[in-house]
C-alpha cells in the first residue's frame, strides 16, 4: 500500500508538472486569440458609434435602428475583454508569468467585483468603466495612432456618460436617510470621482474637443494642476476639493445637481472649521481661516447665488439680504477696506450658521468673535466681579 500511494503521488506529480507546462504553452497563444476578437469587436463599435453619431437627428427611425446596432455591439465588446481577463490574464498571474501591470489589472478587477451583491448600480458603471480603461491602455501601447485618435472619441463618449451614471447614482444615495457616517463615505465617493475624471478623462476631453470649446474651465483646471504634484497638507487637500465642485458645476450640471453640490460646499465647511479649531500652529490656522473666507464666498457667490428653489422662505429672505450687502460692498473703491468689510459680513454669516449648534461649535464661536473684535465689527466689555470680588462671567462681545 505505501508503495502503491507513493506511484499514485510521483504520478500526480508528473501530470501536474505537465499541465503546468502545457498551460504555459497554451496561454500566449489563448492571449494571441483573444487579442485578435478584441481587435474585431473594437472595430465593430468603432465603426457602429461613428454611425450611430453621424446619422441625421431628424431621422428618428435610423438613430433607433443604429442606436440599437451600437449598444449591441458595445456589450459583446465588453463581454470580449471581460473574457480576455478571466482566460488570459487571470491563468498568467496563476502561473507566476504575469507582468505589474497585470497583477495591478487583476486586483482592480476583484475589487470591482466584489461590490455586486452590495451595491449593484455602482458595480454595473464601474465594471465597464473598468474594462473601457484596460482595452484603452492596451491600445496606446500599440502605439497605433490612428487607431488611438479614432478610439478616443468613442472612449470620452462613454467615460462621460459613465462618470454622470455614477454620480447621479451618489446624488440619489446623499438623498436617502443615512447616518452621517455612511454619508461621508459617499461624498468620498464623489470626491474621489470627480477627481479621477479631472486626471483621467478631462486631458483626453481637451485634446479631442479642442481648449477653445472649454473657456470657462480651463482657469479652474490651471488651478487645480498645482495640487497634482507632492504631498498635499489638510489645509491644501480642502482647497482642491472646493475647486472639484467648482469644476463640477461646469462638468456635471445635470448629473451632480445643485443641491447636492450645496452639500458638498457644508461638508468643506464643516471640515475647514475643525481644522481651524485643531491647529495649535497660529501660522497654521490663519491660513485655514483665509481657506474659510475663500470657501465661504465661493459657496455663497458661486452656488447660492443661482438657487432657485429654497426648502425654508427665510433662509432665502436671509439669503437675499446678505446678497444686497455683498453687492453693495463690491461696490467700493477701496480695495483694502472692501475686502475687510467682506470678511466681516462672511464671518457674521457664517456665525449664525454654527450658532444653530452652539454646543458642537463652541469653539468655533469663539474663534469668529475674537476675529470680529480685531476687525472692529464687535467690542469686547470687559470681565465682570460680585461685591465679593467673585468672576461672575467671561469676555462678552457685542455689536458696535
Amino acid at each position: 500500500m505505501e508503495e502503491r500511494s507513493l506511484r499514485v503521488y510521483a504520478d500526480k506529480t508528473f501530470f501536474t508538472r505537465l499541465t503546468n507546462t502545457l498551460t504555459k504553452i497554451v496561454i500566449p497563444t489563448k492571449i494571441g486569440i483573444n487579442g485578435m476578437i478584441i481587435t474585431m469587436k473594437r472595430n465593430n463599435i468603432l465603426k457602429s458609434y461613428e454611425l450611430f453619431e453621424g446619422v441625421d437627428k431628424e431621422d428618428v427611425n435610423q438613430k433607433e435602428t443604429l442606436e440599437k446596432k451600437y449598444e449591441e455591439a458595445y456589450s459583446l465588446y465588453l463581454e470580449c475583454i471581460d473574457k480576455h481577463i478571466m482566460d488570459s490574464i487571470y491563468k498568467k498571474v496563476k502561473n507566476n508569468i504575469a507582468s505589474e501591470f497585470e497583477k495591478d489589472a487583476l486586483s482592480k478587477y476583484y475589487n470591482v467585483i466584489k461590490i455586486k451583491d452590495t451595491e449593484y448600480l455602482e458595480y454595473k458603471y464601474r465594471k465597464q468603466k473598468y474594462l473601457l480603461e484596460l482595452d484603452y491602455q492596451t491600445i496606446l501601447e500599440c502605439n497605433k495612432l490612428k487607431l488611438i485618435e479614432k478610439y478616443k472619441k468613442f472612449y470620452i463618449s462613454k467615460m462621460d456618460s459613465l462618470y454622470k451614471g455614477l454620480l447621479k447614482h451618489f446624488s440619489i444615495k446623499l438623498a436617502d436617510s443615512i447616518s452621517f457616517q455612511n454619508k461621508d463615505i459617499i461624498y468620498e465617493k464623489i470626491f474621489t470621482l470627480l477627481e479621477e475624471y479631472i486626471i483621467d478623462i478631462l486631458p483626453i476631453k481637451l485634446e479631442v474637443s479642442g481648449n477653445e470649446n472649454y473657456k470657462e474651465i480651463i482657469e479652474e483646471y490651471s488651478k487645480y494642476e498645482n495640487y497634482t504634484v507632492g504631498k498635499l497638507d489638510q489645509n491644501e487637500r480642502i482647497e482642491k476639493r472646493m475647486i472639484l465642485i467648482a469644476l463640477s458645476r461646469k462638468l456635471f450640471t445635470h448629473s451632480l445637481p445643485l443641491v447636492v453640490a450645496e452639500q458638498c460646499y457644508i461638508k468643506l465647511l464643516k471640515d475647514v472649521r475643525t481644522l481651524i479649531v485643531d491647529t495649535k500652529i497660529a501660522k497654521k490656522r490663519e491660513r485655514a481661516y483665509s481657506l474659510l473666507i475663500k470657501l465661504i464666498e465661493e459657496y455663497n457667490i458661486k452656488l447660492l447665488s443661482g438657487k432657485v428653489y429654497w426648502d425654508k422662505p427665510e433662509k432665502r429672505d436671509e439669503y437675499k439680504k446678505f446678497w444686497g450687502k455683498y453687492k453693495v460692498l463690491d461696490k467700493n473703491k477701496n480695495k483694502d477696506e472692501k475686502l475687510k468689510q467682506k470678511e466681516i459680513l462672511f464671518i457674521k454669516s457664517d456665525l449664525k450658521e454654527v450658532y444653530t449648534n452652539e454646543i458642537r461649535y463652541h469653539k468655533i464661536i469663539e474663534f469668529y468673535k475674537n476675529k470680529l473684535v480685531s476687525l472692529g465689527a464687535m467690542k469686547q466689555l470687559k470681565n465682570r466681579y460680585s461685591s465679593e470680588g467673585i468672576y461672575t462671567g467671561r469676555n462678552v462681545l457685542c455689536k458696535n
